[in-house]
């Protein structure tokens, strides 16, 4: 009986001993069952480039409503935050000095008409004095010139004298300037003189022109919204006196808070890399779980300088959706979209180190297999593997610590 037990146990205790030489010469590998697998699959990538930037106004966007012309605030319809639309009334300026100076000009521009009146109005009879004169002098001038003409033919024949012709030609002479100058008189009579006629037209095209000027400068004393938004700022108060020189003095800002765009501020290393039409998310801190959609706009050309860094801003327009959420000058965190391709991709965490070299640990048969990878792009917590795992195989989701030679 004592032999037969002492058989059993030396037995059982080499069946023990064979069991941990055999756990110990597989290094302990056959682990999976306590650690989380995750297969190699293939996942679309995006490279992208991140940038920090701003909300900001579209060109046109914001607009520094003032004054063209000089004068007391009579009246200012606008508090910060009140919306308006293109059109609405925001100021006006007291319009006394405009009314006068208005009937100034419009009493200038009836005295030149009644001057332009007064040259083309001329009586009947003073038209049919010049008439009656022009062809008196009409038949004296014909009767000088026969005559000198015939005084010309005797003085030939040697029948008249040398005087009595020459004495003839001198009246024939006068009634012809006698003749022009009747018909220049019934040319005035009948229209004016062309030259007085020409200025009293120029006088009333100027006078109406001031008139025009007056008006408009009256209209200008009613200051309104240029475009639809919210007022942003007010820099004057009712009562006020404002002047205007070279520049208007601004009354309000006003925000269209449908027109904003971001600005990113991509790095000169990266700005190669950024074209117009490209897709781009961003984050602002006052919605952090919330991405908003954009897509590149612009790029300037010139360059700004952020903490003795250079970095380009490319203009981001923004979707609709978010109309009612963003503010000016909230910061954003700009992803640029650059490219997109399809890779075989592992969880950055499945990724470990040894003996200088990245590894997995691919899982096959329930043991937990040591294979050395190469990466490419990183995509948020993805990364691409190039080679050392085929598309399907499962590896571990947290790999083995790093040996001691690895993390001195």
């Amino acid at each position: 009986m004592s032999n037969r037990r002492a058989l059993t146990l030396a037995i059982a205790a080499l069946a023990l001993v064979v069991a941990l030489g055999a756990w110990l010469g597989s290094g302990g590998s056959d682990a999976t069952a306590d650690h989380q697998t995750v297969a190699a699959e293939r996942r679309a990538f995006a490279s992208t480039v991140a940038a920090i930037g701003a909300v900001k106004p579209q060109i046109g966007a914001e607009v520094r409503v003032g004054s063209r012309v000089s004068g007391r605030v009579r009246r200012l319809r606008a508090n910060i935050g009140d919306h308006v639309r293109k059109g609405d009334v925001i100021a006006e300026i007291e319009t006394a000095d405009f009314d006068a100076l208005v009937a100034q000009r419009r009493a200038e521009l009836e005295l030149a008409i009644a001057r332009l009146a007064a040259l083309d109005t001329v009586s009947p009879h003073e038209i049919a004095r010049a008439e009656h004169d022009v062809a008196r002098f009409e038949a004296t001038a014909k009767l000088a010139a026969e005559e000198a003409e015939r005084q010309q033919g005797l003085l030939r024949e040697r029948v008249t004298s040398k005087a009595e012709a020459d004495a003839a030609h001198e009246r024939s002479v006068v009634a012809h300037a006698q003749l022009a100058s009747a018909r220049r008189a019934l040319d005035l009579a009948r229209g004016g003189s062309p030259q007085h006629r020409k200025q009293a037209v120029a006088e009333v095209t100027r006078a109406r022109a001031a008139l025009e000027s007056a008006v408009v400068d009256r209209s200008f004393t009613i200051i309104t919204s240029p475009i639809d938004g919210v007022i942003a700022s007010v820099a004057t108060q009712e009562g006020e006196t404002v002047a205007a020189g070279l520049n208007a003095p601004t009354f309000v800002t006003v925000v269209d808070l449908r027109r904003l765009q971001v600005n990113a501020y991509v790095d000169e290393v990266d700005i190669g890399k950024v074209a117009v039409g490209q897709l781009a998310t961003f984050t602002v801190d006052a919605f952090p779980a919330r991405d908003f959609q954009g897509r590149v706009e612009a790029i300037y050309p010139t360059a700004t300088i952020q903490d003795n860094v250079v970095k380009y801003v490319a203009a981001l327009t923004i979707a609709n959706d978010s109309t009612g959420l963003l503010r000016p000058e909230m910061t954003t965190s700009v992803r640029l979209k650059l490219d997109q391709r399809t890779v075989l991709a592992l969880p950055t965490r499945a990724i470990g180190r040894a003996n200088g070299r990245s590894v997995v640990y691919v899982s096959t048969s329930g043991r937990a297999e040591t294979r050395p990878v190469r990466t490419g792009w990183r995509d948020g917590p993805w990364v691409e593997i190039l080679e050392g795992v085929r598309e399907g195989e499962r590896v571990l989701l947290d790999p083995p610590p790093t040996d001691r030679r690895e993390t001195r």
